[in-house]
């Protein structure tokens, strides 16, 4: 018969394979803890340099990962044969800006101990013909190819003190234009003509987008105070629409110098949105014209809740910095506040803000 092996030998064995496998774990846990920097990483892109912070892309340029080559994707203009690249290539992820979640503005308190529609809109139209700051130079007859055709004035601060005037000159400005099917674009022309950088948004252009000249595009964009949502039915009718603040992150914009806005009535919840989002921080000017003889789009509430409204987002301005410096009573249009003849108020003024921390 065959010896029979003591038990306690493979009981042994079995011991001395478990303490290797501990050993053999102990020694990798170290290696990691006191060599946080061994990574696996691409070589080509450890060589790369890395791309200079808050750097504003070209319109039309795509960054292509894993490479220093870049890849620039361009818009059809409109015009057979143009070689000339349109704006706004779609951006990445990644270069989008985070938004600032507010969900309201803070309403300014009352005019008076009891609402009231006379207090309120004395409050507000004082506010509004009043200047809060000086602006010598609002005259474009020094801008290249400016004609006094313009039918309404859309002022503009020259004044040495702000860049505006320095950015047109070194032709880095940026226009942007809100309108309706309005014809009246001679302000764009002129600060196109001047070497400014012109986007102008109307739902009504036939193409997506069409670039005039050298410095104009038109984009079949309708400027809204929010995103539409595909999964809901209602909404496919506004695939056009879009917020301001959704267009820059596409359009890889970071500053708008001038922001011009003729949009009949919706010009209270689209200046709500910049203020909400801190889409307002990124623009120089403000040139908006403003309706006041109803409420607007989506602004309920009885007469003096909505003066109220209105100019608690005016101070909500205020607050960011823009100062009111001009002022246009538009009286070739009707004499009506809230529907009402009363209070010796046009139905349509011009206003037109500077933003004094603007570089």
């Amino acid at each position: 018969m065959p010896k029979e092996r003591p038990l306690w030998r493979g009981a042994a064995f079995r011991l001395c394979l478990l303490s290797a496998a501990l050993f053999l774990c102990l020694q990798l846990g170290l290696r990691r803890s006191w060599c946080p920097e061994e990574k696996s990483r691409d070589p080509a892109a450890a060589r790369a340099p890395a791309p200079s912070r808050g750097a504003e892309q070209r319109p039309g340029a795509v960054a292509v990962a894993g490479g220093g080559r870049r890849r620039v994707t361009y818009v059809r203009s409109g015009r057979r044969g143009s070689t000339a690249p349109a704006c706004c290539a779609p951006q990445p992820p990644g270069s989008r800006r985070r938004k600032t979640v507010r969900w309201h503005i803070e309403l300014q308190p009352w005019a008076s101990p009891t609402p009231s529609l006379n207090y309120e809109a004395s409050r507000f139209l004082k506010y509004i013909s009043t200047s809060q700051i000086s602006c010598e130079h609002m005259n474009m007859n020094s801008l290249k190819g400016y004609s006094e055709t313009t039918k309404k004035p859309w002022s503009i601060c020259l004044d040495e003190r702000f860049s505006l005037i320095h950015r047109i000159r070194s032709k880095k400005c940026r226009l942007y234009s809100l309108g309706l099917g309005n014809d009246d674009n001679q302000f764009e022309l002129s600060m196109a003509n001047s070497g400014c950088e012109v986007h102008r948004f109307d739902p009504s252009i036939k193409s997506a987008h069409v670039q005039e000249g050298r410095h104009l595009w038109y984009h079949r964009l309708s400027i809204d105070w929010r995103d539409p949502n595909p999964a809901i039915a209602a909404h496919k009718l506004r695939s056009n629409t879009k917020k301001l603040g959704t267009v820059l992150n596409e359009f890889g914009h970071q500053k708008i110098d001038v922001l011009k806005a003729d949009v009949e009535s919706a010009e209270w919840k689209i200046l709500e949105n910049l203020i909400l989002e801190d889409v307002v921080e990124q623009i120089g000017q403000l040139v908006f014209e403003v309706h006041i003889h109803w409420p607007g789009f989506e602004v309920s509430g009885n007469d003096s809740t909505v003066v109220r409204y209105w100019y608690s987002l005016l101070r909500e301005l205020e607050l960011k910095d823009f100062r009111l410096f001009h002022t246009y009573k538009d009286l070739s249009k009707p004499q009506m506040f809230l529907k009402k003849e009363a209070f010796n108020a046009s139905s349509c003024y011009t206003l037109s803000w500077v933003n004094t921390r603007w570089k």
